[in-house]
């Protein structure tokens, strides 16, 4: 189905701002070389604006790139600007940062790994 995100595997965020003038074949580049990953696996890229209030999605469906673009209309994205390049993000850090919040939820449970030993 077009643009459907929820099918992907990894979701990756973007430290810091990118420019938002970058179109597929810019994002592509920019995964490749400056991110060390590989944009045709079935990832979703997270990149954000200097002013913190647009963000695009890159995503290949196997026969294509999608390209999803979102600017809030008031309010900024809660967007990591810490030096990592690029991190790896669950779907709930996902969703809290599509809300406003912080990547960072102190009062959030997390879950844990567990190895049952028999």
């Amino acid at each position: 189905m077009f643009g459907d995100i929820s099918k992907a595997d990894h979701l990756y965020i973007a430290c810091g701002y990118t420019d938002m003038r970058k179109s597929i074949d810019g994002l592509i580049h920019l995964v490749q070389h400056q991110l060390q990953l590989n944009p045709f696996q079935n990832h979703l890229f997270l990149f954000c604006g200097r002013k913190r209030d647009r963000m695009k999605a890159l995503y290949w469906e196997g026969d294509g790139f999608v390209l999803l673009y979102k600017r809030l209309e008031s309010g900024q994205y809660q967007w990591p600007m810490d030096a990592e390049a690029v991190r790896s993000i669950t779907p709930q850090e996902f969703r809290w940062l599509l809300e406003g919040m912080s990547l960072h939820q102190p009062k959030a449970v997390k879950k844990l790994a567990f190895t049952p030993s028999m």
